[in-house]
């Protein structure tokens, strides 16, 4: 399978266990705090000495799933 397929399913993935846990954003201000704190949690990574691959992949996973959710939720 191409990677981007798997990648997608990846994300889409991780938006259906959000989803399941939290439901849709309320609002874009909610939609916005959640999309930075998950890009945050993804630069803390970038910025270590040695970043982990599989933790960055895992955080760049769950901002693409709350890119998906807010575009879902509010747009």
């Amino acid at each position: 399978m191409n990677k981007k397929y798997i990648v997608a399913a990846l994300v889409v993935e991780e938006l259906d266990r959000a989803n399941k846990m939290y439901g849709p954003f309320t609002s874009p201000h909610e939609g916005w705090a959640v999309l930075k704190e998950e890009m945050d949690e993804l630069w803390d990574e970038i910025k270590n000495k040695k970043p982990d691959k599989d933790r960055m992949r895992e955080e760049a996973v769950q901002v693409g799933a709350m890119a998906m959710k807010f575009i879902l939720s509010n747009c």
